[in-house]
């Protein structure tokens, strides 16, 4: 998927606040960088621990975002809490994406037929 939900009220929520009191802003910047990784990759909010250089992130900050609750543990790596549902998952976001297509191909046979008909 080509973009990511946030929600508005980010900077307020209390889990982004207590790391924020302890100086952890990094770990704050590693959650937005994990959610666009998962949304890019389409693994449904898992991140695997191989990849944490791919989103900037140490073991340190995946331990303080599993601290204040962003992401659970998961076997090989993390799933960011509330994925499912905060976020339009792959076969949804798939399903969109053909009715789309199906739509533009219709609404594109249609003026074709108009155009060939002088409409």
């Amino acid at each position: 998927m080509p973009w990511v939900r946030l929600d508005t009220q980010f900077a307020s929520n209390p889990k982004v606040v207590e790391l924020a009191a302890g100086k952890k802003w990094r770990a704050a910047f590693v959650y937005l960088a994990s959610l666009a990784y998962a949304g890019a990759q389409g693994t449904d909010g898992y991140i695997p621990s191989n990849c944490l250089f791919l989103i900037h992130a140490t073991k340190s900050e995946a331990d303080a975002l599993v601290g204040v609750g962003l992401w659970n543990l998961s076997p090989g790596g993390w799933d960011i809490n509330g994925w499912d549902e905060f976020q339009v998952s792959d076969d949804a976001a798939r399903k969109r994406r053909e009715r789309a297509q199906k739509g533009a191909a219709k609404r594109w046979e249609n003026e074709r037929k108009a155009r060939l008909h002088g409409v």
